[in-house]
């Protein structure tokens, strides 16, 4: 079979059985029309969990917790939301409309759930860019995706969400499921992906949010305080990575909050879907 070319997309791999990680440095050079964003003082402060830290140390204080969760990270999802987080990625995947041909970009896609999916979708002809900023929970994903046979497709970028390093317009579809909320400056972030998304493409931002009943609030609570961290420091040996997972959770835009501010991006058509009860939301917008 001749091989495919993916032209316009420089960081795309022949090698279809690659494992090979693309790194910031490589890619950033190919951003075309990159945000700069604003240079922050160091004096500056920002939220990690409930605590406050500067602006510059949050994303390394971030990628020590993925770094110490990353080989347990799919286990412990199964476990934490009694496998239900299976139903709410393929709703976001029912949601995104995603069709044979298209551009995917996966960011904070970990260990690939979403990315193995879309590669199904997009087929042959299509492409997938699963990327993260943190090269544990990226490798990880990269061997569990390859393994299973999910390579001819798909490609691994180690990227930040602030600083996206493609060209402009060049997906159809971007999801971030479960990592919006560990971004520094979550704006930026959201502008970065409106700039790389087509126009007519599709903004997808499955994150866990504000339950809308009070009752179902302080169980939620209960359990996010309390059992989580014993359940970490039981199975992964790990219980402050996953009270700041806890806290982080709180931290997060609720809602209509998180709405506005795609708004305020320029996304067009907002809206979002509570599932479970708000526990967690999906998001959507268009680029117009």
């Amino acid at each position: 079979m001749e091989e495919r070319s993916v032209s316009r997309l420089p960081f795309h791999n022949n090698d279809r059985n690659s494992r090979q990680v693309y790194n910031p440095g490589s890619l950033r050079g190919w951003a075309m029309g990159a945000e700069k964003g604003e240079q922050k003082s160091e004096e500056n402060y920002t939220d990690f969990g409930f605590k406050k830290v500067p602006i510059a140390d949050k994303a390394s204080h971030v990628s020590r917790v993925f770094h110490s969760v990353a080989g347990r990270y799919d286990m412990m999802n199964d476990l934490m939301s009694g496998g239900i987080h299976r139903l709410w990625k393929h709703f976001t995947i029912e949601m995104s409309g995603v069709r044979a041909g298209q551009r995917v970009l996966d960011i904070a896609g970990g260990t690939g759930d979403l990315t193995a999916k879309f590669s199904r979708l997009v087929g042959l002809e299509g492409l997938v860019v699963l990327a993260d900023i943190n090269d544990s929970m990226l490798r990880v994903g990269r061997d569990k995706l390859l393994d299973s046979g999910t390579s001819g497709n798909v490609v691994f970028a180690q990227a930040d969400a602030q600083y996206l390093p493609f060209p402009d317009n060049s997906f159809d579809c971007i999801t971030i499921a479960f990592g919006l909320r560990n971004v520094t400056d979550k704006s930026l972030a959201i502008a970065s992906m409106l700039r790389v998304l087509k126009p007519g493409g599709r903004l997808l931002v499955l994150e866990f949010s504000k339950p809308v009943s009070p009752a179902l609030e302080k169980v939620y609570d209960f359990y996010s305080f309390r059992i989580l961290p014993l359940m970490g420091k039981a199975v992964a040996n790990d219980a402050d990575s996953y009270r700041y997972l806890a806290e982080s959770i709180r931290m997060h835009p609720d809602q209509e909050t998180l709405k506005g501010m795609m708004e305020a991006a320029g996304f067009a058509r907002c809206e979002y879907h509570n599932l479970t009860g708000g526990i967690v939301a999906l998001h959507k917008g268009i680029k117009p």
